[in-house]
């Protein structure tokens, strides 16, 4: 009696393509592609596949299994496909015992919630499918057993659930060919429904919130691009009409394998009917988020009739060339945006002057800020003719910048309060404390030193020099006149008060001399050791050669006069 209301039930579904309320909120790049293992080459190819004509942001299926759990290699990658701006799907997985892959247990679930929750993921969703074709036994540890499977998918979605809500979590995609033959196979219809009743509908729809489905075109993966229902190429319709029978709310569609055999048919004939499946079923469906055909790159048996890839892993099939060259949306995935922007910035600066000051910024989110990608800073506060912010370096998560502006300030003295905002296309995204400081009159230098060995320290033709603590001349003052030793500036601008400079006084055939000094309010004095003739030949250093340019010019013994 089960059994004839399964025939009848699979009969009905087959028939049925009912039209989803669901909508894809922000422009996404269904592209995607399946990889067999994560290498950077295949990485790079996916990229190139999914990411071409106008595309950003499409999808990679990947398989991540328990004995490879290592944070480092799977950060590395996440890192790699946020820089080529790929969405990982990923598929868990245990490890092969034999001919069948080990049967997870509800006790494997605190291990993957630790591990998957030590990755910075690459956007805000977390795909994540668990497991595979579980109506296989070879998948199952060598029985079907869909109780068993409903009771480990609760309790691992239960707990990632409760460590994060960014998962997007999905069951393991079935092959909706498979016959009711326990206890190798099982039927669809009949193991999804037994999976639905022992979660119950309620809990499935607050524990699940996409389908995986493996719309293969059936059978032998020879079917029309253009068929319809369970086991074509729209299974997922059929899908989604038996879980809504069941209960379960309408879910977005991730066909995380589809593909044709290509050693069956010419693979011109494979690249024909993916164009035809993109753009008059999966593209136009709003209930479909990604495709992902299996597979990209598989080498060997028993599965290198599906590579896109020739064999040697260097020239593409049809298939890869012709979607390659389909447009595609840039698509705009949420992607969490946290960090800060910190500086060290002085509270007095003086009025008429240029500044070249620093700030830093920590990336400690998912996104790549560049200049690119369309971030950049912003003063607030501040007339945006009066400052000049430089363009924004390339700063990946978990790593911190310096970065600089330029900033004037005008006649008008008094107290300023600025922020710094990070921007990303014009909106702002992480605000900095505030910067408060006043703008006060320029303050005056008084220079005191000796022209040894002279008994007067007179003169017209000093320089003065002034240099930040990044080393960059910020102020210079030419034909500057000392009597008796004492010279007076009595404005200096680009300086900042309490902040500590390097002054430096030169004079044609004068060693140079310096000191630091911390500038003030009012007048400040640098009083600098004596200057010594020992610079004839005006290289600033004394050496040999000063002596016997001091010879030839015989008349420059005059400086050694009192």
């Amino acid at each position: 009696m089960i059994r004839t209301f399964f025939i009848g039930l699979t009969v009905f579904l087959f028939c049925s393509n009912a039209v989803s309320g669901y909508k894809n909120t922000l422009p996404n790049n269904k592209f995607g592609i399946h990889l067999a293992q994560p290498q950077s080459e295949d990485i790079a190819k996916a990229a190139k596949l999914v990411n071409s004509q106008g595309g950003k942001w499409g999808y990679i299926t990947l398989v991540m299994q328990e004995d490879d759990r290592d944070a480092g290699k799977w950060q590395e990658i996440f890192n790699k496909l946020r820089e080529l701006k790929l969405i990982p799907i990923v598929r868990l997985a245990t490890k092969p015992e034999g001919a069948n892959w080990r049967r997870p247990e509800e006790k494997d679930a605190d291990a993957w919630v630790i591990f998957l929750n030590s990755l910075n993921w690459v956007v805000e969703n977390r795909y994540v499918v668990l497991f595979n074709e579980p109506n296989h036994a070879s998948e199952w540890g060598g029985t079907v057993d869909a109780i068993d499977y409903a009771k480990v998918s609760k309790t691992l979605a239960q707990k990632l659930k409760k460590s994060n809500s960014d998962y997007v979590l999905m069951l393991g995609g079935l092959d909706a060919s498979a016959p009711s033959n326990k206890p190798l196979y099982e039927d669809e219809a009949v193991f999804l429904t037994q999976i639905v009743t022992e979660i119950t509908a309620r809990d499935f729809n607050q524990l699940f919130d996409g389908l995986a489905s493996h719309s293969y075109p059936n059978p032998g993966f020879l079917g029309s691009p253009w068929g319809s229902g369970r086991g074509s190429v729209r299974t997922y319709q059929w899908e989604l009409e038996l879980l809504r029978l069941l209960g379960v709310k309408e879910l977005p569609v991730f066909i995380s394998e589809t593909g044709w055999n290509g050693r069956a048919i010419a693979r011109e004939l494979v690249a024909d009917n993916f164009q035809a499946a993109f753009t008059n079923i999966w593209l136009p469906d709003d209930r479909v988020a990604a495709v992902t055909p299996f597979i990209l790159n598989y080498q060997s048996e028993p599965f290198l009739q599906f590579s896109w890839l020739q064999p040697g892993g260097e020239g593409v099939y049809p298939e890869y060339e012709r979607v390659e060259g389909m447009s595609k949306l840039a698509g705009n995935p949420i992607i969490r945006e946290k960090g800060s922007i910190a500086f060290d910035l002085p509270h007095e600066l003086v009025a008429e002057s240029s500044y070249h000051l620093f700030f830093r910024l920590a990336n400690v989110g998912q996104a790549i800020w560049s200049h690119d990608d369309g971030y950049r800073v912003a003063l607030e506060g501040i007339d945006e003719s009066n400052s000049l912010v430089s363009y924004l370096p390339t700063i990946k998560p978990l790593q911190q910048q310096e970065s600089d502006f330029f900033f004037q300030t005008s006649t008008k003295t008094g107290s300023k309060k600025v922020k710094f905002i990070l921007y990303k296309d014009d909106q702002p995204i992480i605000e900095s404390r505030q910067w408060q400081f006043q703008v006060v009159p320029l303050p005056a230098l008084q220079i005191q030193t000796k022209l040894f060995p002279k008994i007067k320290s007179t003169g017209d033709n000093f320089q003065i020099q002034i240099y930040n603590n990044k080393e960059e001349l910020i102020y210079q003052e030419e034909n500057v006149v000392l009597k008796n030793g004492r010279g007076i500036l009595p404005s200096v601008r680009n300086v900042a008060l309490n902040q500590s400079y390097r002054v430096v006084l030169l004079k044609e055939k004068y060693l140079p001399t310096q000191i630091f000094i911390s500038f003030q309010k009012g007048e400040n004095i640098a009083k600098f050791r004596a200057m010594l003739p020992f610079d004839p030949d005006g290289d600033g250093t004394f050496k040999l050669a000063d002596l016997a340019y001091l010879l030839k010019n015989l008349s420059l013994l005059s400086l050694f006069l009192p």
